[in-house]
């Protein structure tokens, strides 16, 4: 019997949801950053096995929003509970007692029919004593349909969650070719991969105010070259300097990274050019925002 169904993973930010999800997958699709909100679309990311098909949805984190983009990030997050086969509702080991962002989410899945798997993430980081304390605490939430404690970083536990996932999908076909590891365009991909560098090497008031537009994404015929232009776009005169960096130190650093691993994922030679423009205020408007591929 073949098994098919998409899997949304839920949770504050920063718990490890993009560090799960690249875990499951075995490639990196979802960028890793230690600041949250990093993620601000939702990845599908798909896992064939001989008798299944899991489509992860990677969300962004369920947080209070103080912006427009925030509100669509929250709303993006919050409409998948009601659309997939399975919760993965991960939480941290080093949290012994659910905060009020867990509990926010717990009484949200609460009024959905979906089941919901609890993922006790980051165990490397806690003793025995302090781990069994947590799922005690957590458990107490709702009624989950199986508790799993893991270490997305390391893999620890990880190869449960297939095994646990599986026992609760439903019989289905084959959504995606078995090639095809996820549903994300590339000039999507290729501006993630762009803004975790920029979340990873520039000062903690920047990054969240950056955002990244694929201007051109051109293959050359035959040549196993792929030319990408990008703008960055930042909220102050101030922060586009940090960027650049000294005599542009930084925005080639960013730019040289970035390549790398675009070069990685996409399997050919990348040329790539970036420019910093200043757009005010641009998580509050809408043009933006559509812009940019968040609405």
């Amino acid at each position: 019997m073949f098994k098919s169904g998409f899997v949304s993973i839920i949770g504050r930010p920063n718990v490890g949801k993009s560090t799960l999800t690249n875990r499951l997958i075995g490639e990196k699709l979802s960028i890793i950053s230690s600041k949250p909100q990093t993620t601000r679309n939702t990845i599908k990311a798909i896992i064939n096995t001989s008798d299944s098909q899991i489509i992860v949805i990677d969300t962004p984190g369920i947080h209070k929003p103080k912006t427009k983009l925030g509100e669509y990030m929250v709303k993006l997050a919050e409409s998948t509970l009601n659309e997939v086969d399975l919760i993965l509702f991960l939480a941290e080991a080093t949290d012994k007692i659910p905060g009020a962002g867990d509990l926010h989410i717990a009484e949200q899945l609460k009024t959905v029919k979906t089941p919901v798997i609890l993922i006790i993430n980051k165990i490397d980081l806690v003793k025995k004593e302090e781990l069994l304390e947590t799922i005690r605490n957590f458990s107490q939430l709702m009624d989950f349909s199986a508790v799993i404690p893991i270490s997305a970083a390391s893999g620890e536990g990880t190869d449960i969650i297939i095994d646990e996932i599986k026992k609760l999908l439903p019989e289905g076909p084959k959504y995606f070719p078995d090639d095809v590891i996820t549903d994300q365009p590339e000039r999507t991909l290729a501006a993630e991969l762009i803004r975790e560098k920029i979340l990873e090497l520039v000062s903690d008031e920047v990054p969240h105010g950056t955002g990244v537009e694929i201007v051109s994404f051109r293959e050359r015929e035959g040549k196993g070259i792929i030319d990408i232009e990008a703008n960055i776009y930042c909220e102050r005169e101030s922060h586009k300097g940090i960027i650049i960096g000294k005599q542009g130190a930084m925005l080639k650093k960013i730019g040289t990274l970035a390549r790398v691993e675009m070069e990685n994922l996409l399997g050919a030679k990348v040329f790539l050019k970036l420019w910093v423009k200043v757009k005010p205020d641009w998580r509050n408007s809408s043009s933006m925002l559509r812009t940019l591929g968040y609405q």
